[in-house]
């Protein structure tokens, strides 16, 4: 690494870290070192984004850096963990210092406010690419799994769902809405929202959970096979927000619903007697929850419009080969 790399890190990630006592050794060595406290595991997350797959080329550093950071609190939230430590990997094309400070800055909007310490990583030259690795701490034995979903489990998702991939639309070209419905749309793409307290809240409550990455069909899949069962879901029931139901229409909005990527919102599984305590705790969380459908026996995921029969969306969930 030629020494003006090592300036670029100084100058603009050592201060990406606090004072923590659990961080032995951090940014300025080979590597990082830390403590874990007694009675806790850690839970490890990466994520890489790349221009062009996951982002748009003109989408602004900050809120790339934003959504690197989001996407692994995403599954930090999932697994139940509380987000401690980072590790943040850069290529850039050429040096570009004001490019690095607007990253910064979208990094630290969302590092702060969830106590995050960057200890490491490493910046170079290529195409541009993000990779964050998350470190996380939780009870021992208290982690959500996707594992666990049992017959009759009622299934729920936190939020909105689609909201995203109407955002890329608009990035794209494809769709042209109202300036007001379109910042909603490509916040909600950008810079979405996480919350970590609502995974806390279900590690004694939750049977299975999993983060909505790549589409609500595509991830609750993921649940159904790590747990071996099938589901049915209502589409009249998955909860779209107010922006989707004035520029979509109905059809479409459950299309983006059920297979659009980059929601990043949770979906969990729940016994049914748990039902009134999941609603009362997302009333004092203040956010928003939605019973979707339920866990079958027979293996296969299943859509039903209102009507009562099957509802086949036009899209796919996003697969990366």
């Amino acid at each position: 690494m030629s020494s003006s790399e090592f300036e670029l890190i100084n100058k603009y990630f050592k201060n990406l870290t606090d004072d923590d006592p659990s961080v032995q050794c951090g940014i300025g060595d080979d590597a990082a070192i830390i403590h874990i406290p007694h009675g806790m595991e850690v839970a490890l997350s990466i994520d890489t984004l790349l221009e062009g797959t996951h982002f748009p080329a003109e989408t602004q550093p900050s809120d790339i850096a934003y959504k690197a950071l989001a996407v692994n609190l995403s599954d930090m939230a999932a697994m139940g963990a509380v987000p401690k430590w980072v590790l943040l990997s850069i290529s850039l094309p050429e040096k570009d210092e004001d490019w690095l400070e607007k990253f910064v800055s979208g990094f630290l909007e969302l590092a702060k406010p969830h106590s995050i310490n960057l200890i490491g990583g490493d910046l170079s030259r290529g195409p541009l690419s993000i990779t964050v690795q998350i470190q996380g701490l939780l009870p021992t034995g208290s982690a959500l799994k996707r594992n666990g979903a049992r017959k009759d489990d009622l299934i729920y998702v936190t939020g909105t769902l689609g909201d995203a991939g109407v955002g890329l639309d608009i990035m794209n070209g494809k769709l042209s809405v109202g300036e007001k419905q379109r910042m909603f749309f490509l916040n909600s793409l950008n810079r979405p929202d996480i919350s970590i307290d609502t995974g806390i809240r279900l590690r004694n409550i939750a049977s299975s959970a999993i983060d909505i990455s790549d589409g609500l069909m595509a991830d609750l899949g993921h649940i159904l096979g790590a747990s071996r069962v099938g589901a049915e879901i209502e589409v009249k029931k998955i909860p779209l927000s107010e922006a989707m139901q004035q520029c979509i229409d109905e059809t479409t909005a459950w299309n983006h619903a059920l297979t659009s990527g980059d929601d990043y919102k949770l979906c969990f599984t729940a016994s049914a007697e748990k039902h009134d305590l999941i609603i009362n705790t997302f009333k004092e969380l203040k956010l928003a929850v939605s019973c979707i459908g339920k866990i079958t026996g027979e293996r296969g995921l299943s859509c039903k419009s209102p009507e009562g029969r099957l509802f086949e969306p036009s899209g796919s969930p996003y697969r990366h080969f």
